[in-house]
C-alpha cells in the first residue's frame, strides 16, 4: 500500500507541485547544455514521480507551528531533482551547481520589495525573540520525542568583536537525518549549497564555515544585513 502524504503538506500539495514546475522550466536549458540531457520532456515527468515519492516520505515537524516545515517544502524537492539526474549519470557538483542556479533564479522572480521586506522581518528584533524560543524548544527532550526528525539548534548572540547580528548552530538538521534515511547523503551538500542564495535575495549575508553534512558539529549560520544601494 503506497505511503500516505501528511496532511499538512497534503495542503501545500498544489503550491509546492508548481513550484517544482517552475524549477523545471526554468532548468531545462541547463539540462541540455550542462547535463547533457536531450529528452527533457521525459526528465520533467521523472523528476514530478520522484517527487510525488518525495512527498510521502517528509516529515512532519510541526507544521505552521514550526518555522521548519517551511524548510521542508521549498527545499525537499531539490532531492527528487538530485536523484533524476544522478541516476541519469549527472555527476553531484554538476547538480548542485544547476540547482543552486535555479533556485536562484527561482526567489528572484519575485518582486525585489518583497524580498527585501521579508529579509528585513527575518532580522528584526521581534523575529529574534521568536528564534529564540524557538532553539530553547527544539532542544527539549519533550520536542525531540515527538518530532524526531525535526532540526536542533541554538541561537547564538554575537560576541563584542563580532560583526554578525545574530547566527544559530544547527546541532541537528532534518535535511541529514532525511537523506540518512532515505540513502540521498551523497546529494545532501546541494541542498547545503542553496542556503546562501536564499538569504542573499533577501538583503541577507550568510556566513557559514561548516555543516554537519562536512563532518562538523553543527552548522554555524551567521547573519548581517547586506548594504543596499540608496
Amino acid at each position: 500500500m503506497p505511503q500516505a502524504i501528511h496532511p499538512f503538506y497534503e495542503a501545500h500539495r498544489d503550491a509546492m507541485e508548481s513550484a517544482m514546475r517552475q524549477r523545471l522550466d526554468l532548468a531545462e536549458p541547463m539540462l541540455r547544455e550542462r547535463a547533457h540531457l536531450t529528452d527533457v520532456d521525459a526528465i520533467r515527468q521523472e523528476v514530478m514521480d520522484e517527487f510525488a515519492i518525495v512527498l510521502t516520505q517528509m516529515p512532519y515537524v510541526g507544521g505552521a507551528a514550526s518555522r521548519m516545515s517551511d524548510f521542508f517544502m521549498r527545499l525537499t524537492g531539490f532531492m527528487a531533482i538530485s536523484r533524476v539526474l544522478r541516476r541519469h549519470g549527472v555527476p553531484v557538483p554538476v547538480i548542485g551547481e544547476i540547482e543552486r542556479e535555479i533556485y536562484k533564479a527561482q526567489l528572484l522572480t519575485e518582486p525585489e520589495a518583497d524580498r527585501l521586506a521579508a529579509g528585513d522581518h527575518f532580522m528584526s528584533a521581534e523575529n529574534q525573540i521568536l528564534l529564540r524560543e524557538q532553539a530553547a524548544r527544539s532542544v527539549t527532550e519533550s520536542h525531540q520525542a515527538e518530532f524526531p526528525e525535526d532540526f536542533a539548534y541554538d541561537f547564538v548572540e554575537p560576541g563584542p568583536n563580532d560583526s554578525f547580528e545574530f547566527g544559530i548552530n544547527y546541532k541537528a538538521c532534518g535535511f541529514c537525518k532525511f537523506a540518512g534515511r532515505h540513502g540521498d547523503k551523497e546529494i545532501l551538500p546541494n541542498i547545503c549549497g542553496l542556503d546562501f542564495d536564499a538569504y542573499a535575495t533577501r538583503g541577507i549575508r550568510l556566513e557559514r564555515t561548516q555543516t554537519l553534512a562536512g563532518g562538523a558539529s553543527h552548522c554555524n549560520f551567521r547573519f548581517s544585513r547586506l548594504q543596499r544601494d540608496g
